[in-house]
């Protein structure tokens, strides 16, 4: 591990003689490279060089106890801060995404269920918008296709950091929590349509999208096919009454993007680039990184009951995520933004796979 560490310093030491020379800051591209990569390695160089001054006040404290027990104790105590930043320092060094200091663009589906899916399609928007807010990010709701009753059947979201444009500080961007909340989302209640009382499970599916920069995906203008269309739906004047609504084809790749909320063709064409831009950088990732690419088809196969990664159950104010045994009695909360011991819990088993596989 410290060799590794070493060879890391040395990169560390590189990066800040590159980023003292004006003439890198020239190419504003390659200036912000080197600075994410620099502000990666810091907190890992810093625990490092605490580490080693650590073992050299346990050097030193164990000199002074050879003559005086009375310094057993700041032995003791030296040895416990160095177990803890050796801890420290084999988090840092466990693999970390790339993805992780992105804002995202999330999307929820209602599936099986019908209305009571739309409904709860809802709830999960409400939960994350309220997350956000708690976490101190903003929100943009980029597209949504509401239902009948009120919920959604679907709908697209934007959440970022307050500054925009990702984290200031590594690891901390929106992805690097939001990116557990892809899958298949179960729901146990009694829907407000039935009138036996009667509990019913329905399920809405999330995806959860790094969202790309410009210099993340290059998209050719000939490789768009762009066609308008009317809006439909609840809206301003300009619904159903000009062709506002933009759809946009990726004709390499076939994928699709559309949005129909903005009162302008060029609004929601914008929009529509957003959401595409956010989509090609899933697929290139998943091409170019095969793990990814099992995670991220994993999310949302079906929007199907049976394929689920956590339940909501309303009669028991229960919350359970399948995926690492995690379970709480307290869905209230959590449906009002309270999510944070949900996903750290997805986190820390994240980490202490990623821990194992390292070793």
């Amino acid at each position: 591990m410290f060799e590794a560490v070493e060879e890391l310093i040395g990169e560390h030491a590189g990066l800040e003689k590159q980023l003292a020379d004006p003439a890198v800051h020239a190419d504003q591209a390659n200036a912000r490279r080197l600075n994410k990569r620099y502000a990666e390695l810091t907190p890992i160089v810093t625990t490092y060089r605490a580490w080693r001054r650590c073992g050299d006040d346990i050097e030193t404290a164990r000199e002074f106890a050879a003559d005086d027990p009375d310094f057993a104790d700041e032995v003791k105590e030296f040895e416990g801060r160095r177990e803890e930043l050796t801890e420290k320092l084999r988090l840092l060094l466990v693999p970390r995404d790339p993805s992780d200091d992105k804002d995202v663009i999330l999307e929820i589906k209602a599936g099986e269920g019908g209305d009571e899916s739309a409904l709860f399609a809802g709830d999960l928007l409400r939960m994350y918008l309220r997350y956000a807010e708690r976490s101190g990010w903003k929100t943009e709701i980029i597209e949504a296709n509401e239902s009948d009753l009120g919920g959604y059947k679907d709908v697209q979201v934007a959440v970022k950091t307050k500054g925009g444009g990702g984290a200031t500080e590594p690891g901390q961007g929106v992805w690097a929590r939001l990116k557990y909340e892809g899958g298949v989302h179960r729901v146990q209640r009694v829907p407000a349509t039935e009138s036996q009382g009667r509990i019913h499970t329905s399920a809405a599916g999330v995806l959860v999208l790094p969202e790309a920069e410009d210099v993340d995906v290059e998209i050719h203008a000939n490789d768009l096919r762009i066609d308008v269309y009317r809006s439909s739906g609840p809206g301003g004047q300009s619904v159903n009454t000009t062709d506002s609504a933009v759809r946009i084809t990726h004709l390499p790749t076939g994928v699709v993007a559309s949005c129909q909320n903005e009162k302008s063709q060029l609004q929601n064409k914008e929009q529509a680039l957003r959401i595409l831009r956010a989509r090609l950088l899933a697929v290139a990732q998943e091409e170019a990184d095969k793990e990814a690419s099992d995670a991220r088809r994993s999310q949302v196969r079906t929007v199907d009951r049976s394929e689920r990664i956590r339940t909501y159950n309303f009669p028991e104010n229960r919350i359970s995520d399948h995926r690492v045994g995690f379970k709480a009695y307290n869905l209230d909360q959590v449906l009002d933004g309270e999510l944070d011991p949900v996903i750290q819990a997805c986190v820390d088993a994240d980490s202490a796979a990623k821990l194992a596989a390292a070793q």
